[in-house]
């Protein structure tokens, strides 16, 4: 058995019970130094853990797939929600194996900021770039979604500077495309794990540096049919 799972945004207490079993049900427990770490406390002490980073994920998954075609009890974990931003690091554990493999949903950080910023899914966009590749056709969406009049949930782009995408970056690429520079915004770090937030405009944004560990809310100018009173009488 191999099996993906997700163990939310970085807090132990947002797994899942299923993954939390399939963790403590291990023979191989595979991830991100950062990710094992949230989960460290429940790992068997029988288990083998496979740490990896970006440069040796490959050679380390290789590694995982031996153990997987031994017949052993593996599972892989992922920060937050598998198919919310970790489709890429999948395909390399697919790739590995050989063969498609069962995965397990978990709570994602844009899923606890809508929760902490009270605002709908129905009416809002979800757009990530934390990936790999160009992030040209998803930099124009973002702008389309705003053009539309919805809320963006989005994840930056957090690696070395040539690629670098963080919120101040996404703000200046918004105002250069001629989007409101009052579109009211807001930046959360850390969430659920000693959480800050912040809350300004698109241009104030553009201004500020803030961590790898963010998360951005930009919100529509328009009022959402969530904000608008139901007539008198109406069902």
């Amino acid at each position: 058995m191999i099996i993906c799972i997700g163990a939310g945004p970085g807090d132990i207490g947002y797994l899942t019970q299923r993954g939390a079993q399939l963790i403590a049900e291990a023979d191989v427990v595979a991830g991100f130094d950062a990710v094992l770490a949230v989960v460290q406390s429940i790992i068997p002490a029988t288990a083998e853990t496979v740490k990896m980073n970006y440069r040796d994920q490959v050679a380390q998954l290789d590694l995982v797939a031996q153990a997987h075609h031994a017949g052993k009890k593996c599972v892989v974990v992922f920060m937050g929600d598998i198919h919310f931003s970790g489709f890429q690091y999948l395909e390399r554990v697919e790739r590995a194996c050989g063969h498609p493999v069962e995965t397990l949903p978990g709570i994602s950080s844009a899923q606890i900021l809508a929760s902490r910023a009270k605002v709908c899914f129905d009416e809002t966009t979800f757009i990530t770039f934390h990936r790999r590749g160009d992030l040209t056709p998803f930099k124009r969406h973002l702008v389309h979604v705003l053009q539309d009049d919805r809320n963006a949930i989005v994840i930056p782009c957090p690696w070395d500077a040539a690629r670098s995408f963080m919120p101040r970056h996404i703000a200046a690429y918004l105002l250069e495309q001629g989007v409101a520079a009052d579109h009211p915004t807001e930046v959360w770090e850390n969430l659920t794990r000693g959480e800050a937030e912040w809350h300004g405009t698109l241009a104030d944004c553009a201004g500020i540096e803030f961590s790898d560990m963010s998360i951005m809310l930009i919100r529509t100018r328009a009022p959402m049919a969530s904000q608008i009173e139901a007539p008198p009488g109406a069902a």
